[in-house]
């Protein structure tokens, strides 16, 4: 019997399969049309550097996972971070203020607030605030998130910090967090401002801002404010007035024009963009803020318990921390530091005591007009690290508010001369005909010599319009002749000599700074305290240590981290101490010998500004460093005013009561200290050259190229074996009669007196007091001290000035 034959659609059996099934057939391939792939070909897979480059899957998913992840964080934090009450700044602490020995320097005082409702802010004041702070308040949501990223990514990589915030943050800020700089702190801003924002009204945060923000003047908020710079009550400010207000929101301290002037600048500025954004939103028309003039606040009224020199360190500590970044100007407004001080407590008492015995007890404004325009300022460092040991800022801080060592509205005068030879030291600079620069470079010191070289007609008068001839350098600095110095910064180069200044100490952006030969004469504005950091990179053998008033800032348990101070060669060694050489020359010999009463070895140079609108005395000794200037200024108008007068003396010179003054300070400072002699390594030439009888100097100017110019009012030049030679600068100027035989030593009676100066060959000049009539009467000559002997050039036939004015 046959199998029957299987069901339709099953696969017949196959005998020779395990299974008994019958395999299928080989069917024949069928034909492939034209241009049509067989299947699908395997996908190929990514090899080498192209494994780790994500697709754009990978890409699209990191996106959604990213933003899941954002979204979900965002919800958290809205949830979880609640509007915390009032922080501590709200009813801000004192800030305590320590000597360095740790006893209390001062308490910078309670805080100034006063609350008041918006109604009671003129309307034009609060659209003053906007334009400065947030014009778009109104309209805007009350964060800005990519403002926000800005400032926390310039934060996390240390570029400094940036606010670019909403006034509903700078509101959460103030009142309910603080003002570090922190990641932590931006992120509650965030929420803490976005809850705010819909919780309540712009009204209620804007007053709030208005009623917490710090404008300066120990003031918080407008009302405080508003007292302390108009005396006035908020509701009675004018435009103007609000627009100054709203400008001091920026930067508080910096923008105070009366104790900062420095700063009007930069204020004046901030204020016109406030009108103007004021004009452009259309709070305030054209016309009138054409017709707006500045409204100048009044005087300072600090705190009772900043009286005496205490407001004048506190202000000046406050101002080091600031600018150095170390504590926002808000955030120690804050208070509860314990601020520990470099000041030392006996020297600054030592300060004190030594204006008000030398100048201050002196003073008799009511007989004495002049005397009503008498200040001092005075910053002592401690060379070897900078430290401030002392400062003098003025008679009182509550009478002068403005300190008087740290402004910058008083020339330095000849104080800045060394520098110029310090730059001619550090360049290996040269005269006009190729001379390198030294101590003993013959320069010619006529008055009213046209300046070589420059592309600026320059003829300085010298003071008391005395025409010295030929003269060494020494001898230049030793009377400060400006003819000398105004050819020599050109003979150097202005720039070179500003990028020395700057190295020593000197901030670049000094006011009238300004390049050109006047430059060497001191016409810059620099403060006392930076002329005491430039001197003591001198003193210092060219190393430079920035200075500091800080030993340590605690609060509670937290110590504040203090930026580096890296000790650097600022110029070299041999061009600070030849530089020092020429400076102990001035106090031995020179314009500077009231400092021989501190009874120490010292270097230093005297100054004095055009006008007599300012003195100084600029000086160390190897282990301090000490800068003091008496400064004219009507107390009414704050105008700068000269001192012709003051004293019951026609004039006041750097080496007359700014001199008495450091001497009297130095002596008590260093009191217990041996004296301690300038170790010195000097450049090649910086020695005394020998006697040279038969040398005739030649004069700068008469070179191919320049005709010599004119000298006006300068008397017949004596004969070389009698004037400048024997018994000017060589024999009887600077070595035998001058530094060496009649200057410190044998005091100029034998040699630089009756013999070879005398009656024989007829002499020079004897600095200050011999030498009146020099080539006249030869018996002059001679006669004065040793210190002074021989320091003259002895071609001028005249009495020179008093040395205090040899400025």
């Amino acid at each position: 019997m046959s199998d029957q034959s299987p069901p339709p659609g099953w696969t017949p059996r196959d005998p020779d399969s395990p299974d008994g099934r019958q395999q299928p057939r080989p069917q024949p391939p069928r034909a492939q049309k034209p241009g049509r792939k067989r299947g699908r070909e395997p996908r190929r897979q990514r090899s080498g550097l192209r494994r780790l480059v994500p697709t754009w899957r990978m890409l699209l998913g990191g996106v959604l996972l990213l933003a899941l992840l954002l979204g979900g964080a965002l919800v958290a934090g809205y949830l979880l971070v609640d509007i915390p009450p009032a922080n501590s700044a709200a009813t801000a602490q004192s800030n305590v203020y320590l000597y360095s020995d740790g006893t209390q320097l001062a308490r910078d005082g309670e805080v100034n607030r006063v609350n008041v409702p918006l109604s009671q802010i003129p309307r034009t004041v609060q659209e003053a605030v906007l334009a400065a702070e947030d014009r778009d308040f109104y309209s805007e949501r009350a964060v800005d998130p990519k403002a926000m990223l800005r400032a926390a990514w310039n934060t996390a990589t240390g570029k400094g910090t940036q606010s670019g915030s909403t006034i509903t943050q700078q509101y959460v800020k103030n009142y309910y967090l603080g003002q570090e700089q922190t990641i932590k702190r931006k992120v509650k801003e965030f929420f803490i401002a976005i809850k705010l924002g819909r919780e309540k009204s712009k009204d209620y945060i804007l007053e709030g801002y208005l009623n917490t923000s710090y404008f300066g003047r120990n003031a918080y908020g407008i009302q405080a404010a508003a007292q302390a710079y108009y005396g006035k009550d908020v509701g009675k400010l004018s435009t103007a007035e609000g627009a100054y207000l709203a400008t001091l929101l920026n930067s508080p301290s910096a923008f105070d024009v009366v104790s900062h002037p420095q700063g009007r600048d930069r204020a004046l500025a901030r204020w016109n963009y406030v009108l103007d954004g004021m004009v452009k939103k259309n709070w305030m028309p054209a016309a009138e803020r054409a017709a707006t003039r500045f409204p100048e606040p009044g005087k300072v009224r600090p705190a009772a318990g900043l009286s005496g020199q205490r407001g004048y360190l506190v202000e000046a500590i406050k101002d080091y921390i600031t600018d150095n970044k170390i504590l926002d100007e808000k955030t120690l407004a804050e208070g509860g530091y314990r601020i520990t001080t470099t000041i030392d407590k006996r020297r600054q008492n030592a300060f004190v005591d030594a204006v008000n015995a030398q100048v201050i007890s002196k003073l008799e404004p009511e007989t004495r007009k002049a005397d009503r325009y008498v200040r001092a300022g005075g910053v002592s460092i401690d060379p070897s690290n900078g430290k401030v040991v002392a400062m003098y800022g003025g008679i009182d801080y509550t009478k002068q508010f403005v300190n008087n060592a740290t402004r910058h509205d008083y020339q330095v005068a000849s104080t800045f001369k060394p520098f110029v030879f310090a730059a001619a030291v550090e360049n290996d600079s040269r005269t006009q005909d190729g001379r390198r620069i030294t101590p003993y470079t013959i320069y010619n010191g006529d008055n009213k010599r046209r300046v070589v070289g420059s592309r600026v007609p320059y003829a300085p008068e010298n003071e008391g319009q005395v025409s010295y001839g030929n003269i060494t350098v020494n001898t230049a600095t030793d009377l400060s002749v400006n003819a000398v110095f105004a050819q020599m910064v050109v003979d150097v180069g202005t720039v070179k000599v500003k990028k020395t200044a700057v190295d020593l100490g000197i901030p670049e952006n000094t006011p009238n700074f300004v390049l050109g030969p006047a430059m060497a004469l001191g016409t810059l504005q620099a403060s006392v305290l930076d002329m005491t950091q430039a001197y003591a990179t001198l003193a210092d053998h060219g190393h430079r240590t920035p200075y500091t008033f800080l030993e340590k800032i605690t609060k509670e348990d937290d110590t504040i981290g203090l930026p580096d101070r890296p000790r650097t060669q600022a110029v070299s060694r041999e061009s600070a101490d030849t530089t020092t050489s020429m400076l102990v020359s001035v106090v031995d010999n020179g314009t500077g010998t009231a400092a021989l009463a501190a009874g120490h070895p010292a270097a230093g140079k005297t100054g004095t500004a055009e006008l007599d609108r300012s003195a100084w005395f600029a000086a160390y000794t190897p282990n301090l460093v000490t800068v003091v200037a008496m400064m004219g200024q009507d107390p009414d108008t704050g105008t700068l005013e000269s001192l012709y007068g003051a004293l019951g003396e026609a004039r006041i010179g750097g080496g007359g009561y700014p001199a008495r003054i450091w001497a009297a300070y130095t002596k008590t400072a260093l009191e217990g200290t041996d004296p301690e002699d300038f170790d010195l390594e000097l450049q090649p030439g910086a020695v005394p050259p020998p006697p040279s009888p038969s040398f005739e100097p030649t004069s700068p100017e008469e070179t191919p190229e320049e005709p010599s110019p004119t000298r006006p009012g300068r008397p017949n030049r004596p004969s070389p074996p009698g004037g400048q030679n024997n018994g000017g600068q060589n024999q009887g100027g600077q070595n035998n009669g001058g530094q060496n035989n009649g200057g410190q030593n044998q005091g100029g009676q034998t040699n630089n007196g009756q013999t070879n100066n005398g009656q024989n060959n007829g002499g020079t000049t004897q600095g200050d007091q011999g030498g009146t009539t020099a080539g006249t009467q030869g018996t002059d000559a001679g006669t004065g001290t040793g210190a002074d002997a021989g320091t003259g050039a002895g071609a001028a036939g005249r009495r020179p000035p008093p040395s205090a004015f040899l400025e």
